[in-house]
């Protein structure tokens, strides 16, 4: 067989037509383990054996070390060398080096190792906070901003118009933003966004370094495209120089980092910017098993306005494998003694450690997996974020607990535990930024864990249960070995395991919480677990806990992403939100209906409502503030954060509906009987008229 022969063979029909189109632009829509990686470097291959460019010509990108040194031991298989194969950053560092000298005339200027030294350096001067977390919450901003092609002077407008959380009110982080970049300029230092920024200046404005680049570059290729941000597609373009030998992979399906700028935009729009383009599709997976396949169509088939370039159906190729298992615990303790009981039998019939993988939403999740495996002597590895007592935050919250133990308790554990933590972030309301609020989770994990041990050990103490954390900790440390991977959803972004369980799939985890107000961030939440169910090759295992501590009350309901997912007779499916426990048989789904127009409710906030979200709302006005200040009094008085007493949307929909009895009250969702012997007099006091007990 021949060399062309050899690059061709075993490729299915759409890989084959992507492989051999003609040289120009071509747009590769390639679904989750359909062979994206193979395509590509085929195509490479495939020009440069018939001539249509040199080895030296050719630069990929992409977005990991990882991906682009896979791409480069792929092309050598192949017999091409001299094609580069590096990251978006790699290429751009290596290109402002060779032009530097000539472009600016001194010294190339240093590299910054990390932002967080002069970002605190800034944030000190203008009175910003300056704690770990919030200089990482600022620093990722500023990433965001400058991904963006965001100056510090447009960052308040642009926030706001991208609905964006932020850390800290926008107009100081622009001022930290300008004092940044002040700072690294007279230091005469570049982060790793100024690569991408002036390698694009020097192309925009040296009309001769672009000459010289663009006769040494003529064939360019970007995998994972859904992920480009707007500053990557202005190098993109500064490479290009308005030539059209560009190949994209890319998978609309799989955008998950919009936090960090990324947009499947230009992916969805090739066709549009190069009406020529031959655009493949590939949907055959070789990954997962037809079941598998079939789950992750069913999830990402239910995402509301999917633009027609991310429509990609899934067809599994792989020997028929077992059915994904749903499973419904009462607490997370149990689900996590379950899911080691189930990697442990994984491992019994040969299923190597290295292959199983448990993924969560949140970083904070992996303590109870950590301590479940530790218990059955299973090694793990956790990736992408440190072990959780390895953690800063809970390590400096074990010193100020050792350090309060010596005193008299003068409160429940819990309540104790609380007051410890508020100096270390723990605040009634959790904070917008990401490292802030990964560092306030870790935090209510500790105070979860005082109250499991608060409810299986009435009138434990503060020593007993720092006693409890350290016995803990010295567990979860033994020697680093090959073992079952912990990661979170996004960490686990192109990797691939025989064994997957996805756990804690709940309702304000899957969502995450604070993504409940933006139907966009909701279907990047749908994106997300899309991700996470095609990891598995062949046994998959989706589990969520009704309560976070054993005994606890089972107020929890399954993620709104699993509606239609279970079969009809599992016993989880028997109400919307999978926390019903009532005796009997179990029943099909309960249909809940929009009051306004009858048609069908199925996400968590519309059921809660009564209606949906495009029906007119009734809200009484005068009623929602009474019950705001009501509830923050109460939350105030029982030291909880005021989402505990009843979330925003549970006061709107009494604010709506009025309820007159009790029997009105529970027919609100998110209101069952414990809720109903705390608060119910108290609102329906308040829906007269009255003021409530606690109510100022």
């Amino acid at each position: 067989m021949d060399a062309e022969g050899r690059l061709l063979e075993d490729l299915d029909p759409d890989q084959l037509g992507a492989v051999t189109a003609p040289r120009g632009p071509v747009c590769v829509l390639a679904g989750a383990g359909t062979g994206k990686t193979r395509t590509i470097t085929r195509r490479i291959a495939y020009l440069v054996d018939r001539g249509h460019v040199a080895p030296g010509q050719v630069l990929a990108v992409t977005f990991t070390k990882r991906a682009a040194g896979e791409m480069r031991t792929r092309l050598r298989a192949l017999g091409v060398s001299g094609a580069q194969a590096v990251t978006f950053h790699a290429a751009a560092l290596r290109q402002l080096r060779y032009f530097w000298p000539r472009v600016v005339g001194d010294a190339p200027w240093e590299l910054l190792d990390g932002k967080l030294r002069l970002v605190g350096q800034a944030a000190n001067r203008l009175g910003a906070p300056t704690s770990a977390e919030s200089l990482r919450d600022l620093a990722s901003e500023i990433e965001w901003a400058k991904a963006s092609l965001v100056t510090p002077d447009d960052y308040p407008v642009a926030v706001s118009k991208a609905r964006r959380d932020v850390p800290l009110p926008a107009e100081q982080i622009s001022r930290v933003y300008q004092g940044y970049e002040q700072l690294k300029t007279r230091a005469r230092m570049l982060d790793f966004d100024d690569l991408l920024l002036h390698t694009a200046a020097i192309l925009e404005e040296h009309s001769d370094v672009a000459v010289e680049f663009r006769d040494r570059y003529r064939c360019f290729v970007v995998d994972e495209y859904q992920d480009v941000t707007p500053l990557q597609q202005r190098v993109l373009d500064g490479w290009l120089g308005g030539r059209d030998d560009l190949t994209v992979v890319g998978d609309a399906n799989q955008t998950i980092y919009s936090f960090a700028g990324a947009s499947p935009r230009p992916l969805l729009d090739f066709p549009r910017r190069f009406p020529e383009a031959v655009v493949v599709r590939l949907e055959r997976d070789y990954r997962s098993t037809p079941e598998v396949v079939s789950l992750a169509n069913q999830v990402i088939g239910a995402a509301r306005d999917r633009p027609a370039g991310s429509r990609l159906r899934l067809i599994g190729l792989r020997p028929p494998g077992p059915v994904p298992m749903f499973s419904e615990f009462d607490d997370e303790p149990t689900e996590a003694q379950a899911v080691a009981e189930r990697v442990g039998a994984l491992l019994r019939n040969g299923v190597a450690a290295s292959e199983i993988a448990i993924l969560y939403r949140v970083n904070a999740q992996s303590e109870a997996y950590e301590q479940a495996l530790t218990e059955k002597q299973i090694p793990y590895q956790v990736r992408g974020g440190e072990r959780f007592f390895a953690r800063p935050e809970i390590r400096q919250a074990m010193m100020s607990l050792r350090s309060a133990a010596g005193g008299a308790p003068t409160a429940e554990l819990p309540t104790v535990v609380r007051e410890v933590l508020k100096p270390h972030g723990l605040s009634l309301e959790p904070p917008t930024g990401g490292a802030q609020r990964e560092r306030w989770e870790s935090l209510l994990a500790l105070v979860e864990l005082a109250e499991e041990l608060d409810s299986v050990t009435p009138g434990a103490d503060l020593a007993r249960f720092v006693g409890e954390l350290e016995m803990r900790a010295e567990a979860q440390h033994p020697p680093t070995v090959e073992g079952v991977t912990l990661a979170s959803l996004h960490a686990a972004k192109g990797l691939e395991w025989d064994a997957v369980f996805l756990i804690g799939l709940t309702d304000g985890t899957v969502p995450i919480q604070h993504a409940d107000t933006d139907e966009a961030a909701i279907e990047e939440e749908r994106r997300l677990l899309y991700v996470g169910v095609t990891r598995a090759r062949e046994h998959l295992w989706l589990s969520w806990s009704l309560s976070r501590t054993a005994g606890g009350r089972r107020s929890r309901r399954r993620s709104r992403f699993l509606y239609g997912l279970l079969p009809e007779d599992h016993p989880a499916a028997r109400s919307i939100g999978g926390a019903s426990r009532e005796a009997g048989p179990a029943r099909r789904a309960v249909r809940v209906e929009c009051r306004v127009c009858g048609d069908a409710l199925t996400s968590t906030p519309a059921i809660k409502l009564g209606r949906c979200a495009t029906c007119p709302s009734d809200v009484d006005e005068e009623l929602l503030e009474r019950l705001k200040k009501w509830r923050a009094a109460r939350a105030k008085q029982l030291r909880v954060p005021p989402y505990v007493v009843f979330t925003d949307t549970t006061l709107t929909a009494i604010a709506e509906q009025r309820p007159a009895d009790t029997g009105g009250l529970v027919a609100i969702s998110g209101i069952g009987p414990s809720k109903l012997d705390k608060y119910g007099a108290d609102v329906l006091a308040l829906v007269k008229g009255g003021a409530g007990v606690g109510s100022t």
